[in-house]
């Protein structure tokens, strides 16, 4: 017997939400696309591509693009694709709209500044009644909806909401696998966009691979630490959503994240400008950066690497003076527990 496709609603055309709705489209969903921006909405609609944060990707007429949201949250499940600081002001905004037991899945990847919570935690204060799933994973937003093999993670304590949501999404080139630990997943994704800033920086300064290898391991270290603190399972680290994911991230220009870590190394000046002129796409590592190295202080773990990110970012450090004190930083032993 034939499983009739579920409607799958997506709130944001940025890349990823744009990516997902063509990966749901091809898993057989239908699939609902809300933005408020009448330039994508304009651009889909008439010419089936999202020419501003997607551009070159065909989008199938059978994917409906809508400015109505209302028509989203009716949806059977609704994928939360918002920028990290967005997310609390869009969950009040649709809580009188979508009903309680319709499964969210979070497909971003932040720590929210000021309240120095996970998405996961934003979205249930609003919405205790809706279920959530967390999508993360080593998932360049183009690669995936062009079709190239990708696989991710689908974070949810439920193994029933968690092969629905890998039946909607899931194909033969989109390979979701399930997780229970939702903690653990979002940390990964949130800390790795800091330590892939933290990379670029190193290689546009010239310090090659070595520096790079180094950071990427004490990053992972990092992402541990504040993992286990948290009540997330290490073991979760070693998959998609940790070491997978950063080793994608920090290892491509591609990423926003790095592409701005490079371009801060190779200028090491007027670190203002250079974050003004990318605003309209910014990467999320940079808002994560302060608020990760604030709950790091709040709670008493060490995490020097997304400190000196934070440094640099927001009280224009110089560069050469922030990497002298790392390493001068004492020697330790190899643990989680140590210093770096």
């Amino acid at each position: 017997m034939s499983v009739a496709p579920i409607h799958i609603g997506i709130i944001s055309a940025g890349a990823w939400g744009t990516a997902l709705a063509v990966i749901a489209n091809r898993a057989g969903s239908h699939v609902t696309l809300y933005t408020p921006n009448s330039n994508v909405h304009d651009s889909i609609s008439a010419r089936r591509t999202n020419d501003t944060y997607l551009p070159g990707i065909f989008i199938e007429p059978k994917i409906a693009v809508t400015d109505d949201v209302a028509k989203v949250c009716a949806c059977d499940i609704v994928i939360l694709a918002i920028p990290s600081q967005h997310m609390r002001s869009t969950c009040i905004s649709v809580s009188d709209q979508i009903d309680a037991g319709v499964p969210l899945v979070i497909a971003t990847k932040g720590i929210e500044r000021g309240s120095l919570a996970l998405m996961s935690e934003v979205v249930s204060v609003i919405l205790p009644k809706n279920p959530i799933a967390v999508l993360s994973g080593p998932n360049f937003a183009a690669e995936a909806a062009r079709g190239l093999p990708t696989a991710t993670t689908i974070a949810c304590e439920s193994e029933q909401l968690a092969s629905q949501i890998i039946y909607g999404i899931g194909g033969k080139y989109f390979r979701p696998y399930h997780t229970d630990d939702v903690i653990g997943t979002q940390v990964g994704g949130a800390v790795k966009n800091v330590i892939a800033i933290a990379c670029g920086i190193a290689l546009g300064c010239g310090f090659g691979e070595n520096a790079r290898a180094a950071i990427i391991t004490r990053g992972l270290v990092e992402m541990t630490r504040l993992c286990l603190f948290k009540g997330g399972r290490q073991e979760t680290l070693m998959g998609l959503s940790g070491i997978g994911d950063l080793m994608l991230t920090c290892s491509s220009p591609t990423s926003r994240n790095m592409a701005l870590g490079l371009e801060l190394g190779q200028q090491q000046q007027d670190t203002s400008a250079i974050l003004e002129s990318r605003q309209q796409r910014l990467a999320e590592g940079v808002t994560t950066s302060d608020s990760v190295t604030e709950l790091a202080r709040k709670i008493g773990i060490s995490m020097p690497i997304c400190s000196a990110v934070r440094d640099i970012l927001y009280d224009q450090r110089n560069i050469d003076d922030i990497i002298q004190s790392l390493m001068e930083r004492p020697f330790v032993s190899e643990t989680l527990q140590t210093s770096f």
